[in-house]
């Protein structure tokens, strides 16, 4: 009985580590945003039905690290690196808003589709786009649900614009978001981010290690 369930155990941890990497290579070939929507078509590709064998979000994140380390190699490193040289462009230029970098370009999982994703905050909702206007950077808006917290979700404003041909999608929090990162649809955890001071120490830090990170041998 015990290798029985030991047995169905291993297979399950082999369906998931499966569709975790069919899911990755959807979302680097196929150019599929959506953790979820990855998931599904994987799961149908393979077969494989069972929710337990469905991957977690960020088994899917480290998967598609993974494979592009391998198959992306330098051109990966290369854009991932002009992404970063740019998000620390971009948060000096909105250092008022106290800006902060997050998402793909900070995870290291930014393909050449890939937008900046900053988080501004001001408790002035016309503040960033009035901001934008004053530096004649011409902009779309949006909007978009974030959830604060288990309990608490946002309707927040967010400004779409290029620059160094490259996209650039701002999110404007109120200011005591500052406090606690809005909840990531990765994982559920508040969001990683990064400062201005800390994308810099990551960058000196990548130029020390010289790619070896990333750089498959």
């Amino acid at each position: 009985m015990h290798h029985a369930r030991q047995h169905a155990e291993t297979r399950t941890r082999e369906r998931r580590h499966r569709l975790a990497h069919e899911a990755a290579r959807l979302m680097a070939e196929g150019g599929i945003r959506d953790f979820h929507q990855a998931k599904l078509k994987a799961a149908s590709r393979l077969g494989i039905h069972d929710d337990a064998s469905l991957p977690r979000n960020r088994e899917i994140e480290d998967a598609l690290r993974e494979y592009q380390r391998l198959f992306a190699g330098e051109a990966h490193v290369q854009g991932l690196r002009q992404r970063r040289e740019a998000a620390l462009r971009a948060l000096d230029f909105f250092r008022d808003f106290s800006p902060r970098l997050v998402g793909p370009v900070l995870e290291g999982t930014a393909d050449a589709n890939s937008a900046v994703l900053l988080h501004a905050h001001s408790d002035d909702p016309d503040a960033l786009p009035r901001f934008l206007d004053e530096h004649g950077i011409p902009s779309e808006s949006r909007m978009r649900r974030l959830r604060l917290d288990r309990e608490r979700s946002l309707d927040a404003s967010v400004w779409l614009f290029s620059a160094e041909d490259l996209s650039f999608d701002v999110t404007v929090l109120p200011l005591d978001a500052l406090r606690q990162a809005p909840l990531s649809n990765v994982d559920e955890k508040p969001m990683r981010r990064a400062s201005l001071a800390q994308l810099r120490q990551l960058l000196a830090e990548e130029e020390i290690a010289g790619y070896e990170i990333d750089v498959p041998r």
